[in-house]
């Protein structure tokens, strides 16, 4: 299978210092820090500025319209017949061949090259093609031919037989009907789901667009999460990618089902309050000639750089050249195109850190400032992002943009108006190595509490982020999930209610408190990755060769968090039940992140957000009797307990006792008293202020 590499830079950010200079560009006047490189952040504004002005006219259009390729490019129907255009400036011919005229070139379905353009034009009868037709380019240049897949083609299809990928003339009849036409994704906080529609299933074969709305889709409602993160729906020749290979950028993946059928889930989202964004991959391309855009007409650099950033040196693939128009053209109109005939939210973009760095970010450690302003920055990737995310805005003001990024670029997440790139979450890639990291190397009598509440927030304090404890990185052959890193074979042996072992329950309790702490220190959103939340066990490994083409561990196996005599449905229960108790408090995201108090000796860790005070217990053996903290005077009622016993735990405190404070004159103007709590060990509760 093919592993996607990551950056191995330190994930690491930099904490914005709180003093303000506001003679100073936005995110400069947010951290003093960054006054060193103010130059090179304004010429980085700038140039994206520059960039605008270019390719609208000098502000007489918009970057909207500007984006309109998909809409030019391609093949359409058109009210008297068919439009085909394509750009290749280095094609000396172009021919269709298809279906509709046995595969082989012919004068009628000859391209003509438009005068003083790179591109390519054939209209057509409406007798000349039918919905469903298979077809391709027949390309020519000096020296060389070659069949090639449009590379505008909006639907592209694999003969089971054959395995050859086509394009295929879609124009159904009756287009999709859209129940839902206006749709504005809740971020308070953004709940992410991320998940695969190819292995969404119990079953052990690939799963539908259709069979994920009627399944999988209600157990997201059901979760309460309230966005779906989807992957790999660009299509990509080898399904064992997880999608990062991608040939075509603007069809769906056919392996799922039809447009129409993507178009229909997105849709049951929708109408159940859950917002869809996309994992898109903008960060480079597969290699694939026939299939993909490695050498469309003869020229391997149409879309690709030059010389020794032709190739990505640890993907297997090409890397895009953000500086030349027509490929900013085409992944802006890529941006749009997703937004516009599909209705996505939004999306997460892949392989950020690939694009920002010549060297791709690989072998860096990115310990200071200056790492990120050396000259080894790639301004024109950086100007395309911004770009993307200005359009992607421009488009639906509403979208979610979300950067994959591990070496902490400052700014990422930061308006365009304060000199940022304009994204408006990052993801906290610190956090899973932070876990992993933890759980590989220390003892549990060693987990410090400070340093798990430095970790999970961590971050810029004028940017948004997306904690998580997993995704599907550390789902892959390879590496291990949280559950198997605690576990390991005994969830073989050991998970069923009243059978497990000292093994099993320490795993279920930890699994429980790294998430709830992880996710009450947010300051945007919290991912989770498709059936993580209940502890799947085992590892993703797509059907290769090394594997027999098994689909055995490319499934989800849903039966077991519904078997109510495994433990399971334990760790699901404590998901659900945890994003219920963060949503139930008004306006999450804006209330602080407060210290009430830690203790590394006791492994103690409390800390307030609005109405809510959250108390862990990390110790492994150690239970407190009227552990005390100062707070908001008044009383409090246990609304999470990760060791009740409804989520496999013990069940040792009494959460039906409300909770009072102790007054103290100390501290009687401010309002504050002492809060004793029983603690049981490895647990973890939260409590509720009363009104």
């Amino acid at each position: 299978m093919v592993k996607k590499s990551k950056s191995t830079g330190d994930s690491k950010v930099l904490s914005a210092a709180p003093t303000e200079h506001p003679q100073h560009i936005g995110i400069v006047a947010h951290d003093p820090y960054l006054e060193p490189f103010e130059d090179a952040i304004r010429g980085r504004h700038d140039h994206v500025a520059w960039k605008i002005s270019q390719l609208t006219n000098h502000g007489k259009e918009t970057l909207s319209d500007f984006a309109n390729g998909y809409q030019y490019y391609g093949l359409h129907r058109i009210p008297r017949g068919w439009v085909f255009r394509e750009w290749a400036p280095n094609a000396t011919d172009i021919y269709l061949v298809g279906d509709f005229n046995n595969w082989t070139e012919s004068e009628q379905y000859r391209c003509k090259r438009i005068p003083n353009t790179g591109n390519w034009e054939l209209r057509l009868p409406v007798r000349a093609m039918k919905h469903g037709d298979l077809f391709k380019m027949h390309v020519k240049w000096n020296g060389g031919q070659g069949e090639r897949i449009p590379a505008w083609a909006t639907r592209v299809v694999q003969d089971e037989k054959t395995k050859i990928f086509s394009a295929q003339v879609w124009a159904p009849k009756k287009a999709y009907q859209w129940k839902v036409n206006s749709f504005c994704p809740s971020k308070d906080p953004l709940l992410i789901y991320e998940c695969h529609i190819g292995m969404a299933q119990d079953a052990e074969k690939v799963g539908t667009y259709t069979e994920f709305k009627d399944k999988v889709l209600p157990r997201i409602v059901k979760d309460g999460y309230n966005c779906m993160q989807v992957m790999a729906i660009q299509e990509h020749p080898y399904y064992g990618s997880f999608g990062y290979h991608v040939s075509s950028f603007f069809a769906p993946s056919s392996r799922f089902g039809t447009p129409e059928e993507l178009k229909a889930l997105i849709d049951a989202a929708h109408e159940q309050g859950i917002a869809v964004i996309m994992d898109i991959v903008h960060s480079h391309a597969v290699k694939n000639e026939v299939e993909g855009l490695g050498n469309l007409a003869g020229d391997p650099n149409q879309y690709f750089y030059p010389g020794d950033r032709h190739e990505h040196p640890a993907w297997d693939s090409l890397c895009f050249d953000y500086g030349k128009d027509d490929v900013i053209h085409f992944l802006l109109s890529n941006c749009k195109y997703w937004l516009n005939e599909f209705h996505f939210d939004g999306f997460r973009f892949d392989g950020v850190t690939s694009m920002l760095y010549y060297s791709h970010g690989l072998g860096e450690a990115f310990t200071n400032y200056g790492d990120y302003f050396n000259g080894h920055e790639d301004d024109n990737a950086i100007c395309y992002l911004t770009m993307a995310n200005k359009l992607i805005h421009e488009v639906n003001p509403s979208a979610v943009t979300i950067a994959e990024e591990v070496s902490g670029m400052p700014g990422l997440a930061a308006r365009y108006e304060d000199g940022g790139y304009g994204f408006d979450y990052r993801l906290a890639m610190n956090i899973p190595d932070y876990w992993i990291k933890t759980i590989k190397e220390k003892r549990d009598e060693d987990w410090k509490p400070s340093s798990i509440f430095w970790e999970v927030k961590n971050r810029r304090a004028d940017e948004e982020t997306i904690s998580y404890c997993e995704s599907h990185d550390q789902a892959l052959v390879g590496d291990k999930t949280i559950i198997f890193r605690l576990i390991d074979a005994d969830m073989y042996w050991h998970f069923k209610r009243g059978d497990e072992n000292e093994r099993v329950r320490r795993g279920i309790a930890l699994h429980k408190m790294i998430r709830l702490v992880t996710l009450g220190a947010i300051n945007g959103g919290y991912l989770n990755f498709m059936g993580n939340e209940f502890g799947h066990p085992e590892w993703i490994d797509f059907p290769r060769e090394g594997n027999g083409w098994s689909y055995k561990y490319a499934r989800r196996q849903w039966n077991l968090v519904d078997n109510p005599d495994l433990d399971y449905h334990f760790l699901g229960d404590f998901d659900r039940e945890m994003l219920r108790v963060i949503k139930s408090e008004p306006k999450f995201n804006l209330t602080p992140v407060q210290e009430i108090w830690h203790n590394d000796g006791d492994q103690i860790l409390a800390f307030e957000r609005g109405n809510l005070v959250f108390v862990f217990n990390f110790s492994p053996t150690r239970s407190y009797t009227d552990y005390g903290f100062l707070v908001k005077e008044g009383s409090y009622r246990v609304v999470l307990n990760t060791d009740a016993k409804c989520f496999g735990g013990y069940g040792f405190a009494d959460d039906s006792v409300e909770h009072f404070t102790n007054p103290d004159p100390l501290y009687a103007k401010d309002h504050k008293g002492w809060l004793k709590l029983y603690i049981p060990a490895r647990s973890a509760v939260v409590l509720r202020k009363c009104e």
